[in-house]
């Protein structure tokens, strides 16, 4: 087994461990469908995945996805020969014996001999053999509930040097419920696809000439990131964080002294010179921060000291893995970090708990746990060497958890390089998780950067760092609300909050007017003064997901008193995004039902 997929793997529950073998066996159950189906095919590859499976092969005969139903019917026959999964270990010689027809076979005997690895074959009974080495549930039978999903291209190992392989993507589940849920919340994603959406409504733009993960928030898309800012900044005010505004680069010194630079450098982008001096954009905002702390003397009287931050960081992510606003190469985190004694770490970690809490409501995501994320004992380079202070933190933050009630789950492999950390994994309106907000505890960095602070003994003390990401980087946020509503955006998001719809050219007087009380109130508000029908402008609303729509008609001028100009004495019809006429109203009630439904942010 190679080194990536067994670290992959200890890191599975039991459980999670079940679903990989299961979808293992039927990826070997689809490469011995096509293997039946196609003679002349050459398996090259077939992993099972966090999402389902796929098979990589070599066939001259095109396949697409309309061959599915037949290769389905022959995986069920299969599946339905109950036959057992038998793993076998035999030599190098016999491997390239069994092999010798198969070009991508035999390069993987290369690799598993240069790693000085066993050969492990595994039969599905008689009918197929394959080099592997599991896991695999007992036998063909308990594949139960599959699908094949799509049919693309890929390269060899990924090389575009190498010849293009078909692959075959495919899913399995222990049940046919948990399948047509899995089914069911695909086709929903693609309503939902933010990078689509985003496009339709205006909201962000990815353009070539300024690069690839590298978004553009159009006025739409800004208003959004505004409003969540916004509240977050009146959040820690409340909460007595500060404010602080730091540049985006650095000296890539501070990043060696912090370690940052051997942790971290895969995703740092290549260093430059500034009058002799070695730069860095920076990856993270935590070493600014510290360097205020660090700039007077402090006591322990003025300590908590919160810091905080929606610093704009960059890291290299490979081009493959960009999408959209979830993987980006220049991301905006909410970020802060708490300064602390020992003895103020419950307290805070509770009060960012609430924090957390309260903007999950806010943003109507109620669903969530949160992941304790532990180091890996079995991979210590990956983090600073101390087992007595990592056991100290890992101790302290699942005491946190159990005393805050919050429901958990423990994840080894997935801490930071200088400590656990508690991330919040986020369920989304179609059952979807997501990591948004981490609360990281961190007992090294006050020690190695030297910060300090002076006890009621006067004597020289390092502090404890909390590091928060209130929801993680804005930009995934965005996406994430973006799926999460489907673009139908609560009233105090949406980037319109109201198009007022004049039936004909007279009716715009009133409309204008209209629009100036509602402007002036901080309503977000549009005048659709085209030569359109009313329906036609309704329709253009609903598309564009505007939660109100105020009709200005014939009825809506007579009974107004227009020369006053006054909310009271001027009339408009409101109708909803889901359809439903709210009636007639002043303006003066409209107000009211608009800055109610702000203000509550429902």
């Amino acid at each position: 087994m190679s080194k990536i997929l067994d670290e992959k793997l200890k890191k599975k529950s039991s459980e999670e461990l079940h679903l990989w073998a299961l979808r293992h066996t039927a990826e070997h159950v689809l490469h011995t469908a096509l293997q039946n189906i196609y003679p002349s095919m050459k398996k090259a590859m077939g992993p099972a995945t966090d999402e389902g499976y796929y098979h990589d092969f070599d066939l001259d005969v095109k396949v697409s996805d309309s061959d599915f139903p037949k290769i389905e019917k022959e995986m069920k026959r299969i599946i339905d020969l109950n036959l057992p999964m038998i793993q076998e270990f035999v030599g190098e010689k016999e491997a390239r014996k069994i092999f010798k027809n198969n070009p991508y076979k035999l390069e993987w005997v290369d690799q598993i001999k240069s790693r000085r690895e066993k050969f492990s074959l595994y039969k599905i009974g008689d009918i197929d053999c394959d080099l592997c080495s599991g896991p695999h549930v007992k036998s063909t039978g308990e594949v139960k509930a599959f699908k094949l999903l799509k049919v693309a291209g890929a390269y060899w190992h990924g090389d575009e040097k190498n010849k293009m392989l078909t692959r075959i993507y495919g899913t399995c589940f222990p049940t046919k419920e948990e399948l047509d849920i899995y089914l069911w919340q695909q086709e929903e994603a693609k309503k939902r696809d933010h990078r689509v959406l985003g496009k339709k409504l205006d909201l962000f733009v990815i353009d070539e000439n300024i690069g690839k993960g590298l978004p553009l928030l159009t006025p739409k898309g800004a208003i959004i990131r505004k409003q969540i800012l916004d509240y977050e900044y009146q959040l820690e005010h409340q909460n007595g964080f500060l404010h602080v505004v730091t540049p985006h680069i650095a000296r890539s010194e501070l990043y060696k002294k912090t370690g940052h630079w051997q942790h971290y450098k895969e995703v740092m982008y290549e260093s430059f010179g500034i009058d002799g001096d070695e730069y860095v954009l920076k990856p993270m905002n935590c070493p600014h921060h510290y360097m205020i702390y660090k700039s007077k003397p402090r006591s322990y009287r003025d300590l908590p000291i919160r810091l905080t931050e929606p610093g704009t960081c960059y890291r290299f992510e490979k081009t493959g893995e960009l999408s959209g606003l979830i993987r980006v190469r220049a991301l905006t985190i909410d970020d802060s970090h708490i300064l602390m004694r020992e003895d103020q770490i419950e307290d805070e970690f509770k009060t960012c708990i609430k924090m957390v809490s309260e903007m999950f409501r806010v943003l109507g995501l109620k669903n969530y746990y949160v992941r304790l994320s532990l180091p890996d004992p079995s991979d210590a380079v990956k983090y600073i060497a101390d087992a007595d202070v990592w056991k100290a933190a890992k101790d302290k933050l699942e005491k946190i958890v159990k005393d805050n009630h919050l429901p958990y789950k423990i994840a080894k492999g997935e801490a930071s390089f200088y400590g656990p950390k508690l991330d919040y994994m986020v369920k989304d309106s179609i059952g979807r998780e997501w990591q948004m907000s981490t609360l990281q505890l961190d007992l090294f960095m006050g020690k190695r950067l030297n910060l300090t602070y002076i006890d009621s003994n006067g004597e020289e003390k390092h502090p404890v760092i909390l590091h928060r990401g209130l929801t993680g980087s804005i930009e995934r946020t965005l996406a994430i609300l973006i799926e999460h509503y489907a673009g139908k955006f609560p009233l105090w998001l949406s980037p319109v909050q109201i198009s007022l719809i004049p039936i004909a050219d007279r009716h715009l007087d009133q409309a204008n007017k209209i629009y100036k009380l509602l402007f002036d109130e901080n309503i977000r508000v549009e005048i659709d003064q085209r030569s359109e029908s009313m329906q036609a402008k309704i329709r253009d609303a609903t598309l564009q997901k505007v939660p109100y729509m105020g009709i200005i008609g014939d009825n809506e001028v007579q009974k107004s008193n227009i020369k006053d100009q006054k909310q009271e004495e001027l009339y408009i019809s409101i109708r909803n995004l889901g359809g439903q006429n709210l009636g007639q109203m002043t303006v003066a009630r409209l107000l009211e039902l608009l800055k109610t439904e702000i203000e509550k942010k429902l």
